[in-house]
């Protein structure tokens, strides 16, 4: 066979995906916690989705964001959690460089479309609090889509370099992944190239786009807190900071996990670590997500009762 032919053989060949341990036999203990945790993130999501499209006062911009966010947490962790899942019953579980590629970039546009949104609903905070007169111009339908989609155009182009520069690299040696899924750090340990570029672009990229998100949101939280303690009543400022403690919460969580993955040196990162947070960010962070909005927001919980109460009483 011709080098080159070889070269291609070898880069086109299935992965193994290893999962939690190197054993062939089926893994219950992961399998059955993924399979609770995904559960109660397609149950809180599909049920945040559908509250905000059926309550007329959950019609605002704020709400819409939180719809996109609910709508983001649910396909990313969908990317992850069945694929996974199949893998700790087979024990040991193949996956195609075709599909390996396609997880890959779906769930890197989720992820990163979904640091953009957060950035986004920062924005939407600070322009209710602080400039609440120019409010409805500044958050109106138009400029809410554009930032929709700016979001998605900017995870689109992140992951596109990201896939190219990783997927053109060599893999001729062990086929095997120690991880779950298809992630870069565990791809980049299999390569037998040069993954000095690589590791430059994950970092130089990742670090680019959390610094400057978490700029906008730490700007606009430090407007809002700012706004909120000139206001003389004690109620407003309660009501002021309850709009935005989940968002916070949120944000934190998320941003901390992400930071630890991909924005730090790549010798500061174990593999074995990466797989624990890694579980954290794809499917415990989506989980809680609704659970964090909802239980913390009066107007989602008056939209849950009036939605499931009318139900009833028909």
């Amino acid at each position: 066979m011709e080098p080159t032919k070889a070269q291609n053989h070898t880069a086109l060949a299935d992965f193994v995906l290893l999962g939690f341990g190197c054993g062939l036999e089926p893994k219950m203990g992961p399998f059955v916690a993924f399979l609770v945790i995904y559960a109660i993130t397609v149950l809180g999501n599909v049920l945040l989705v559908f509250l905000i499209r059926v309550s007329s006062r959950l019609h605002t911009p704020m709400y819409f964001f939180l719809m996109n966010l609910s709508l983001l947490d649910l396909c990313y962790s969908s990317t992850i959690a069945p694929k996974a899942m199949a893998t700790f019953l087979a024990g040991s579980q193949t996956i195609s460089f075709h599909g390996c590629a396609i997880q890959f970039f779906f769930f890197g546009v989720f992820v990163t479309t979904e640091t953009f949104l957060l950035a986004a609903m920062a924005y939407d905070r600070y322009s209710a609090i602080c400039s609440p007169l120019l409010y409805p111009v500044a958050m109106s339908k138009r400029v809410c889509l554009q930032l929709l989609v700016g979001s998605y155009v900017c995870g689109i182009i992140n992951t596109m370099v990201q896939a190219t520069f990783t997927f053109t690299l060599r893999f001729c040696g062990s086929r095997e992944i120690d991880h779950f899924f298809c992630d870069i750090p565990a791809l980049l340990s299999l390569s037998c190239s040069n993954t000095a570029t690589n590791k430059l672009v994950l970092f130089t990229l990742s670090s680019l786009i959390l610094v400057s998100t978490s700029m906008v949101i730490l700007v606009s939280y430090a407007c809002v807190i700012t706004t909120i303690l000139q206001i003389r009543s004690t109620e407003g400022r309660q009501k002021a900071f309850s709009t935005c403690t989940s968002h916070m919460v949120a944000v934190g969580v998320f941003y901390g996990t992400l930071t630890f993955m991909y924005a730090q040196p790549s010798s500061f990162i174990s593999l074995a670590h990466s797989k624990e947070v890694s579980v954290f960010y794809t499917l415990v962070i989506p989980m809680l997500n609704p659970l964090i909005y909802s239980l913390r927001n009066k107007d989602v919980k008056e939209a849950l009762q009036r939605t499931f109460g009318s139900m009833m009483l028909k």
